[in-house]
């Protein structure tokens, strides 16, 4: 069995800044990663801690994956790569929890009849077997109702519109106090310099034949089913193979356009980055 890569995106929320997403496919594999919108200082070279663990997550997993790992491996590697290049290359040890970069992370890997997933956070896997409903991998969908809410809620407290950017200094007391909870019980784990959180990856093994098609996406992409209500799950799925990512991807931009404080749609930001690969399997 095989992943085909049918099509990608990956779109930053805003051109002006760095996209804090990152994907990555080869045959045997793919992910999507996306990275945590910074806090605080920057720790790391280059203009965003959350692109380079996304950007880093993806290059690590597929190599490891070229190189024959399987799925669990890949991702201990991958981490312990992480940890090791955080450690070496940052310009002081955080302070914080909430300074050490991180990501959500969707990855899918061949296995015995169908693909193993293994992810973190808020990124989803959509997988549509011919003449068949498409199955919800991850808790993408679950998140973001509890994402919306929160931010609805927080803007209200501050008397903000909810859009009005996760950096203002109304937001950022609660968002760092959360961001501290991560890698632990409380908070969730995420795809971090962090060896230990390989031990907390969620994993599913998913049965598919050939002819099934694998949707792999951001938050930022998810965003026209779980948030917008443009479409389901399946219809989404069926749509980015007729329509392409590109038309799904201007499509959400035009929705966040007529709603730029996120007053119908309530989120952080006007626009997230957003990502998505789209594979058949053969």
């Amino acid at each position: 069995m095989t992943f085909e890569l049918l099509d990608s995106i990956s779109l930053p929320g805003n051109p002006e800044k760095p996209n804090d997403d990152a994907f990555g496919a080869i045959d045997r594999a793919a992910v999507v990663l996306d990275g945590a919108t910074g806090l605080g200082d920057l720790l790391m070279p280059g203009q965003s801690d959350a692109a380079w663990i996304a950007q880093f997550g993806a290059r690590r997993l597929m190599a490891h994956l070229s190189d024959g790992s399987n799925a669990n491996d890949a991702v201990r590697f991958a981490l312990e790569d992480a940890e090791k290049s955080f450690k070496a290359l940052r310009r002081r040890p955080p302070l914080e929890k909430y300074e050490t970069p991180l990501a959500s992370m969707m990855l899918v890997v061949d296995a015995k009849g169908g693909f193993d997933a293994l992810w973190y956070g808020d990124c989803a896997a959509l997988v549509k077997r011919p003449n068949q409903m498409a199955e919800v991998i991850g808790e993408a969908f679950a998140k973001r109702a509890k994402e919306s809410q929160r931010v609805a809620k927080l803007a209200q407290a501050k008397g903000l519109t909810p859009a009005a950017g996760v950096n203002r200094p109304e937001y950022l007391a609660a968002l760092r106090a959360a961001r501290n909870t991560v890698n632990s019980e409380k908070g969730g784990w995420a795809f971090s310099p962090d060896a230990s959180a390989a031990a907390h990856v969620a994993k599913a093994h998913t049965k598919a034949q050939p002819g099934t098609l694998v949707l792999l996406a951001s938050d930022g992409f998810l965003a026209l089913a779980s948030d917008y209500g443009r479409y389901t799950a399946d219809t989404l799925l069926s749509a980015a193979k007729e329509k392409g990512l590109k038309a799904l991807g201007e499509e959400a931009r035009a929705i966040e356009e007529t709603d730029p404080d996120g007053t119908k749609f309530p989120r952080f930001k006007k626009s997230d980055d957003a990502t998505a690969v789209l594979l058949k399997i053969s």
